[in-house]
């Protein structure tokens, strides 16, 4: 179907654009022209695509034909994946766009239709921002790293259904040993289920430093573990071990990948292989090991053009308390939903760092006294982004750590004795300062 309608000329930014509403096996798509022989009108149109190859690839030899500068689209799901591509690689200028951003106005029928009519509308005056798609090797990288993480997940579901099945059979072996998949508990485990239930014959098999816990071991391992158990134990043990190879290949293929994953380079180019550098440089942040560097390598990219500044990766990325003003009042809202890969990696590597003596565990230790945990670790999951974004923007430049005493430096030593002296006044001492010589 097609109509005319008269638009404001100044408000028009985009004279010709698409916009599609995608479903799972079809897409809406209306795309708005200028009208040929009629100036301010423009031209609409509406129809459906099927979701398939070649309805996307004749959509996009359409859509080329009519001189379309640009193809919007909303983020659903996985569904638009293959019109986001397909279109891209027909030479079509395509946006991802939130779909928080682009909801239609309360109150009006919602229809695949108007839905997308009202996107090409809100496109063809400006007022959408692109979403963050990476190019292609970044999101194959990506593709290992939360598929690793998915099957580490996995594994620590299966452990704990282990640890599970043993209390059920009061088996206490967690009590005793930190590690019950370390040397010691496993071995003991595979004796259980191959029958051996003397609970002095399984405390022998401790070592390291499980020696020392013999008497306890024998106690934890008195209980009333029978085939039943034995059974279930065998069969989680087995998806353990069989998802412990699948977890170490996708390691091998990701490290592979790093490799070879293109870098930019100062002069415009690229540099091939620069990620295994990029990787070791983030490894030198305190509490980033080389899974954690090489997730923020996939989610991140290793162009940090595509945010100009390190604020723009924090707000993107929702490790920024967002501000909400009402009355003249300010107050610091939550942070938000953001890339929930980002969150995990960034949230474990701050943990680690709290408990180091480096600037970032000293800004741990300030925040945590008077904002609490969750709000100190939010901070320094902060810190990390900042650093983060200046290594990938800035390959030349090590991690230099600015160490634990450095906010004590920027203290007044004149302030900072008249607060000690009156904080032991307050508790009824007689001060008196001599200066050392």
């Amino acid at each position: 179907m097609a109509d005319t309608e008269v638009t404001d000329q100044a408000a028009e930014l985009v004279e010709r654009v698409a916009a599609i509403d995608i479903a799972k096996a079809s897409g809406m798509v209306c795309m708005r022209l200028p009208h040929p022989s009629r100036e301010g009108r423009r031209t609409q149109e509406v129809w459906n695509v099927p979701a398939s190859t070649i309805g996307i690839l004749e959509l996009g030899d359409r859509l080329v034909c009519q001189g379309v500068t640009r193809v919007v689209m909303e983020a659903t799901g996985a569904y638009w994946k293959p019109f986001f591509f397909l279109l891209e690689a027909r030479g079509l200028d395509c946006w991802l766009v939130n779909a928080r951003e682009v909801k239609n106005v309360p109150g009006r029928p919602k229809t695949d239709k108007l839905d997308a009519v009202w996107l090409a509308r809100l496109t063809e005056r400006g007022m959408l921002r692109p979403s963050f798609v990476p190019p292609k090797p970044v999101r194959q990288l990506r593709d290992l790293t939360r598929m690793r993480t998915v099957l580490i997940r996995e594994r620590s579901r299966h452990k704990q259904r282990v640890e599970k099945i043993l209390e059920d059979a009061q088996i206490k072996l967690s009590s005793v040993a930190t590690d019950i998949f370390g040397v010691s508990g496993r071995s003991m485990i595979e004796a259980l289920i191959a029958g051996k239930r003397d609970p002095r014959a399984l405390a022998e098999m401790a070592r390291g430093c499980m020696v020392v816990k013999k008497a306890a071991l024998a106690e934890a391992l008195t209980g009333q573990f029978e085939d039943h158990h034995a059974f279930l134990c065998r069969t989680l043990l087995d998806s353990i071990d069989f998802l412990s190879g699948q977890i170490d290949a996708l390691t091998v293929r990701t490290t592979q990948a790093v490799e070879e994953l293109p870098c930019p380079d100062p002069s415009g180019g690229s540099r091939p292989g620069a990620g295994a550098d990029l990787v070791a440089k983030l490894v030198t942040i305190p509490g980033v090991g080389m899974r954690t560097a090489q997730i923020l390598l996939a989610e991140l990219g290793p162009d940090m053009t595509v945010f100009p500044t390190a604020d723009h990766l924090v707000s993107w990325a929702k490790f920024a308390p967002r501000t909400m003003q009402s009355g003249g009042k300010n107050t610091s809202g939550p942070t938000g939903k953001g890339n929930p890969w980002i969150k995990g990696a960034i949230g474990e590597a701050a943990l680690s760092a709290s408990r180091s003596n480096t600037f970032l565990g000293a800004r741990y230790k300030r925040i945590v006294k008077r904002r609490g945990r969750k709000r100190a670790l939010v901070a320094v999951g902060h810190s990390l982004l900042v650093v983060v974004w200046h290594l990938l923007n800035e390959p030349e430049t090590p991690y230099t750590d600015l160490g634990s005493d450095y906010h004590q430096h920027l203290v007044d030593p004149t302030r900072r004795t008249r607060d000690l002296v009156r904080q032991l006044k307050a508790l009824g001492h007689d001060v008196t300062l001599t200066s050392a010589a």
